[in-house]
C-alpha cells in the first residue's frame, strides 16, 4: 500500500518486524519487551499511515494526526518529556499521554501560575475491578492523588492530582496490581461498557465476556505503554483467548496493516475517541444508544446466547453555537451470530478508521460519518471488511434503566450490594469504610455506568455487618436516597477540567435540592423523579443529552437547559433554553413542573410529556409564569 499524505508519500510496512503484542484488559497481561525504535524516530522510519488510502490521494490532516504518526507508536516525544525537570509535558506529549490513560491538567482556581498535575483513568471492561486493583487504587489516591477516587460514567476510576514526577510510580503500580490505564483516553477504543451486576446468568456473563474480548481485540499492540511505564518488564499472567488473537490477525478482507506493531490502528490510530457498550436485551444501564457501537446479546428460547444486534453511530459531544455539531443516537445496523462478533466489530472500526475525517477533529467521530453517508451506505462499506452481510435485527425487549443498587441475589448463592455514590466521588470516611469492607472480606467490586459501586460475592453471613458498617460511615441505603439523586449524573468540571465553563459535580447536589423544593411547592410527590444530568461544557461526558432535564454549561454560572430525554434513555433531548443563570433555574423549572403535574397523562414521564406538548407550548407557559410573577 502507498499513499501521498500531507504532501509526502508514505509506504506500507513491507518487511517491518512484528513486535510482541501485549495481552491485556480485563484479563491479566503477558507482555514481552519490544524492540524499541530510536527515541526520535523520523516519519520516514515509520512508513505508514493509519488508513490505506487511494494512491496519490492528497489529504489534509489535523496537527494531532501528524503528532500520532511521528510518535513511533506513542513513544516520542513523551519518553523524553517524562524525564525532564519541568512539572508538565509539551503539547505533542500532551496528545500522546492521553493514549496511556492520562490528561495533563492545572488547577484553575490557583492564580498567578500554572499548577500542573495529571488525571489518570483506568481501563475496566464491564466495570470489573479485582480486589487487588481496588486496594492499590485506594492507596494511590491517598499517597499520590488528592485523597479521593472518582467512579466514571464509563465504569472506570479517575485519579486526580498526580504530579509528573510520580506518574511512572503510579502507572506501574496499577499495572502490577492487575490494572491498566492503556487506551483509557486518546484516539482509539475506550473502556467497553457492560452490565455491572454480577448475576450468574448466561446472557449477562456472555455480555461481560464479550466486552472483555472486544477490549482485548482493540487494545494497542506496539508495547510502548510497557516500555514507558514498566521498562518493558514482562507481566506474566493468563493468555489471551485464542478467538481474540485469531480475529486480530485475520486479514481476509483487507482490514490489517501486515507486519505492523499496530495491525488494526496503524501509525495514526483512529480519527477520534471510539466508544463501545455491550448489554443484554432490555438492560439500558449502559446508555446503549450513545455509543459508537452498541452490542446487544440475543438469546434463544432456552436462554442460550446465539448472537448480537448491533447499533452504530451514537455520540454525545458537540460545540456551542456550531450547529453542524450535535449529539446523535445510534442506528440499528444488523444482527450477527455470536461467533462473528469480533470480526463484525473490527469491520466497523476499520470502516471508521479509513473514512472518518482527520482534517477537523470536531467532525471526526463515527456519528458524523453516519450522518454523511446514511446507514445503508455505511452498512455496505462495513460488509466489505466483514466479508458477510449483516442479518436483519432480531426482536428484543423494551429498554429500561437498571441501577443495581441495594442488596440483590447473584444467583450463585451469594449476594451483591450496590452502593449509591453521589457523583461517583469516593472520599473521607466513606472511602475509608469501603476499603475496610473490601479488604476484610476480600471482595471484588464493579463500577456502574451511573457512577456507583457494587460489592460482589458477598456471603449471606456478611450482609448484616456490612450494612451496619456502611450506615455508620453515613452511606444511606438506596431506599432512603432521593430518587433525583439515584438517576442523576455530573462530570467533574471545575476546577481541574480545562474545558469546563461552569460547575457540574460541585454544583449538582444543591441543584437537585432546589428541584426537590420545586416539586414540593407544586405538589409532586417525593416518590416521583426526573432524570437530571449536568456537564460543565458541551462535550457531554455525563450524557446530558439523554436526560429529561439536562444542564449544559454555557458560561460562568450559566447553563443551556435541554429537555425531552426519557427515563430509559432512548430519546434524545433538545435545547429548550440558552444562557439560564444558576440563580434563575426555578423561573424555568417551576412553571414546567407545575404544568406537568397538572396536565400529564397517567404515568407520563416528564420527558415524554415535554415531547408531547412541544417546546412552543412550554415556552409560552414559562413566559406567562414570568409575567404573572412580575405583576404580583
Amino acid at each position: 500500500m502507498s499513499a501521498a499524505v500531507g504532501g509526502a508519500e508514505f509506504h506500507g510496512f513491507g518487511g517491518a518486524a512484528q513486535l510482541p503484542r501485549p495481552r491485556m484488559l480485563g484479563r491479566p497481561l503477558r507482555v514481552a519487551p519490544p524492540g524499541a525504535s530510536p527515541a526520535g524516530a523520523s516519519a520516514a522510519s515509520i512508513r505508514a499511515v493509519s488508513a490505506p488510502l487511494k494512491k496519490d490521494a492528497t489529504v489534509k490532516r489535523s496537527k494531532v494526526e501528524i503528532i500520532k504518526e511521528n510518535s513511533n507508536f506513542l513513544r516520542y516525544p513523551l519518553n523524553e518529556e517524562l524525564v525532564s525537570d519541568a512539572p508538565n509535558v509539551n503539547e505533542n506529549a500532551v496528545q500522546l499521554i492521553k493514549f496511556h490513560g492520562s490528561y495533563q491538567q492545572s488547577d484553575r482556581e490557583v492564580r498567578g501560575q500554572k499548577n500542573y498535575s495529571f488525571m489518570l483513568r483506568t481501563k475496566n471492561p464491564s466495570g470489573k475491578v479485582p480486589n487487588q486493583t481496588y486496594l492499590a487504587m485506594d492507596t494511590l489516591a491517598d499517597e499520590f492523588g488528592i485523597g479521593t477516587l472518582r467512579l466514571t460514567t464509563r465504569q472506570t476510576f479517575q485519579l486526580h492530582g498526580v504530579l509528573k514526577k510520580n506518574l511512572k510510580t503510579v502507572i506501574s503500580t496499577v499495572i502490577k496490581n492487575m490494572g491498566s490505564t492503556l487506551g483509557a483516553c486518546g484516539d482509539l477504543n475506550r473502556n467497553v461498557l457492560a452490565p455491572a451486576a454480577p448475576y450468574a446468568r448466561k446472557d449477562v456473563l456472555f455480555a461481560q465476556d464479550t466486552a472483555e474480548n472486544i477490549a482485548a481485540l482493540l487494545a494497542p499492540q506496539s508495547g510502548a505503554y510497557y516500555d514507558l511505564w514498566v521498562d518493558g518488564e514482562k507481566i506474566m499472567s493468563a493468555e489471551e483467548p485464542p478467538e481474540v488473537t485469531a480475529a486480530r490477525n485475520d486479514n481476509s478482507h483487507g482490514t490489517n496493516f501486515p507486519d505492523s506493531p499496530e495491525p488494526i490502528y496503524g501509525t495514526q490510530y483512529l480519527p477520534r475517541k471510539f466508544k463501545i457498550a455491550v448489554t443484554v436485551g432490555g438492560d439500558n444501564s449502559v446508555d446503549i444508544l450513545t455509543n459508537d457501537i452498541g452490542v446487544v446479546v440475543v438469546s434463544d428460547s432456552a436462554g442460550e446466547p446465539v448472537g448480537f444486534n448491533i447499533y452504530v453511530g451514537g455520540g454525545m459531544g458537540r460545540t456551542h453555537r456550531v450547529e453542524t455539531t450535535f449529539p446523535r443516537l445510534a442506528d440499528p445496523l444488523g444482527y450477527v451470530p455470536k461467533e462473528d462478533i469480533l470480526y463484525a466489530i473490527k469491520a466497523i472500526v476499520v470502516t471508521q478508521r479509513d473514512n472518518g475525517r482527520r482534517d477537523d477533529r470536531r467532525y471526526s467521530r463515527l456519528k458524523y460519518l453516519l450522518d454523511r453517508w446514511g446507514i445503508d451506505k455505511f452498512r455496505a462499506e462495513a460488509e466489505k471488511y466483514y466479508g458477510k452481510k449483516f442479518e436483519e435485527f432480531r426482536p428484543q425487549p423494551e429498554w429500561q434503566f437498571n441501577s443495581y443498587l441495594g442488596w440483590q441475589e447473584q444467583g450463585d448463592g451469594k449476594l451483591f450490594y450496590g452502593v449509591h455514590v453521589d457523583n461517583g466521588r469516593l472520599g473521607g470516611q466513606v472511602k475509608k469504610t469501603l476499603r475496610e469492607i473490601i479488604e476484610k472480606y476480600n471482595l471484588d467490586v464493579s463500577i456502574t455506568p451511573n457512577q456507583n459501586l457494587i460489592l460482589c460475592g458477598v456471603e449471606q453471613a456478611w450482609r448484616e455487618p456490612i450494612t451496619a458498617a456502611l450506615a455508620q460511615a453515613g452511606l444511606l441505603e438506596p431506599k432512603d436516597v432521593d430518587l433525583l439523586n439515584i438517576t442523576s449524573m455530573a462530570c467533574p468540571a471545575l476546577p481541574l477540567c480545562p474545558l469546563a465553563q461552569t460547575e457540574a459535580e460541585r454544583g449538582i447536589l444543591p441543584i437537585l435540592k432546589r428541584i426537590r423544593a420545586v416539586f414540593d411547592k407544586v405538589g409532586i410527590k417525593e416518590e416521583e423523579s426526573v432524570v437530571v444530568r449536568i456537564t460543565g461544557c458541551p462535550n457531554g461526558c455525563a450524557r446530558p443529552y439523554m436526560a429529561e432535564v439536562g444542564f449544559v454549561g454555557d458560561g460562568p454560572n450559566s447553563y443551556q437547559i435541554w429537555l425531552g430525554g426519557t427515563p430509559n434513555q432512548t430519546t434524545l433531548a433538545e435545547t429548550f433554553m440558552n444562557k439560564v443563570k444558576l440563580q434563575d433555574i426555578e423561573k424555568v423549572l417551576e412553571p414546567l413542573f407545575s404544568y406537568w403535574h397538572s396536565t400529564r397523562q397517567e404515568g407520563e414521564s416528564f420527558g415524554t410529556f415535554t415531547n408531547r406538548m412541544g417546546f412552543d407550548q412550554l415556552k409560552e407557559v414559562v413566559n406567562k409564569w414570568a409575567e404573572s410573577a412580575a405583576a404580583a
